[in-house]
């Protein structure tokens, strides 16, 4: 018996991918197909995929070609599936020529003709581009803009915003401001929205209201009700709203989830989460948003995500900078469910280390500053001998796979966000309970 093996993505299966099939099943008695898998896909730069893993298996299955269907997940796999299975052939379209030849050393590499003029990445292209318009003051909308162009099919034509400098740089990379809101909503599809906080209710209803799909940046609102009615108001519409925490996008980050879910460590007892940088608190027009807008929503994911959002007791300490108690440049949150408690601290003006701790009743996952930019963590256990690390690559700040999810909810028309309207609105409620001033004992760190 002859056995053939192949690999590709396999996105939206078309009439050039079947032909390969049929080409490769032609040169043996045996045809193995390794799918793709997404994360594997990342690394090689290409995260405009559309279709779900179990999409694309299911298109290669369909064909009926295949003998065998695997998931390559890591570089060196192909090595690994020709000695695992016995392979005499390895086979994959011309476009990859001279690319495998290393491969001569464990079996036959023979690279088939591609079918001319069709391929996934033209279908993706022949598609009408997402328009996406920027709205908002902070230099992070750069990285935004930067990472936009690692996703197929989405476009950011105009931009909106006070901030000179980054009027000009964003002039350079051929975007066009707007002189208004509204006039950016008129050219666009969607929209990001990095603006202050008390601006986003208002923001997000206009541009639902207007037609236009929305990705917002942590928090949505301050207001638990409010964000309920946006959330109802972009289903009713037929929208998509998407709260923007790019760390929830990260390929470490969500195996940790997995993970903790898996009971690697036992039954979590414990959750702390530490973000905080130092900032001239003198300068009062430079501070931005307050510490607990700018850190303790993204401190509150792992806390909400992993614990959930029915806890019995929350209370807040904070040192406020300003006379209305507004702007607090520390803040410490202590939550008590049923049987976990979590701790987050967060601020501007003080420092500590950034790290993110999930205590369990057989280990800990330890995950090192800064944990909301990870690319690794450990898992640990009394028998050090156990330990493991994890380590997956992070590009874009998860700012790319972010919008790519994006995208992919207004093309499916059903939300495929990481962060469910359920942790949003537990947000949005703490935050509201934090300017409610419940619960909060106030310190003055001199």
């Amino acid at each position: 018996m002859t056995k053939v093996i192949t690999y590709g993505t396999y996105d939206m299966l078309h009439y050039g991918h079947r032909r390969l099939l049929e080409r490769a099943r032609a040169l043996g008695d045996y045809l193995i197909v390794g799918v793709t898998a997404e994360d594997f896909d990342k690394l090689r730069g290409k995260i405009n995929v559309k279709q779900s893993l179990m999409e694309r298996i299911e298109g290669v299955r369909a064909t009926g070609l295949a003998d065998k269907i695997i998931v390559e997940e890591y570089q060196g796999q192909k090595i690994d599936d020709i000695r695992r299975y016995g392979v005499d052939i390895f086979t994959v379209g011309s476009d990859w020529e001279g690319k495998f030849d290393y491969l001569n050393e464990f079996c036959r590499v023979i690279y088939l003709p591609r079918t001319e003029n069709i391929s996934s990445t033209q279908l993706r292209e022949e598609e009408r581009a997402l328009r996406l318009g920027v709205v908002g003051n902070f230099p992070m909308l750069r990285k935004v803009i930067r990472e936009s162009s690692q996703v197929n099919g989405m476009k950011i034509p105009v931009i909106h915003t006070r901030n000179q400098q980054l009027l000009e740089w964003a002039r350079k990379q051929g975007i066009c401001p707007a002189a208004s809101y509204d006039a950016l909503l008129d050219q666009v599809d969607a929209v990001y929205l990095a603006t202050e906080q008390q601006a986003h209710g208002e923001q997000i209803r206009r541009a639902l209201e207007r037609g236009c799909h929305v990705l917002c940046e942590t928090p949505v609102t301050a207001s638990r009700e409010e964000c309920r009615e946006l959330f109802e108001l972009a289903a009713s519409r037929g929208l998509i709203l998407m709260e923007g925490i790019k760390t929830a996008y990260a390929t470490a980050y969500n195996r940790l989830l997995l993970l903790v879910k898996s009971k690697v460590i036992g039954a979590v007892a414990c959750v702390d989460a530490t973000c905080t940088q130092l900032r001239d608190l003198s300068s009062r027009e430079d501070l931005g948003q307050p510490s607990i807008c700018a850190w303790g929503t993204m401190a509150l994911l792992p806390v909400f995500q992993i614990l959930g959002t029915q806890y019995r007791g929350l209370s807040f300490t904070s040192s406020f900078c300003d006379a209305e108690k507004r702007f607090d440049t520390f803040t410490k949150i202590d939550l008590c469910y049923a049987n976990a408690v979590a701790s987050i601290k967060v601020g501007k003006g003080v420092k500590s280390e950034g790290e993110l701790i999930i205590t369990g009743t057989e280990g800990y996952i330890y995950v090192p500053a800064p944990w909301w930019k990870t690319d690794y963590f450990e898992i640990r256990y009394e028998n050090q001998n156990a330990n493991r690390r994890c380590f997956y690559p992070l590009e874009g700040e998860g700012i790319r796979y972010e919008l790519l999810t994006f995208q992919r909810s207004i093309q499916s028309g059903k939300s495929c966000s990481y962060i469910s309207p359920e942790v949003s609105l537990e947000i949005a409620g703490t935050l509201e309970k934090f300017y409610q001033k419940e619960n909060l004992q106030e310190i003055r760190i001199v």
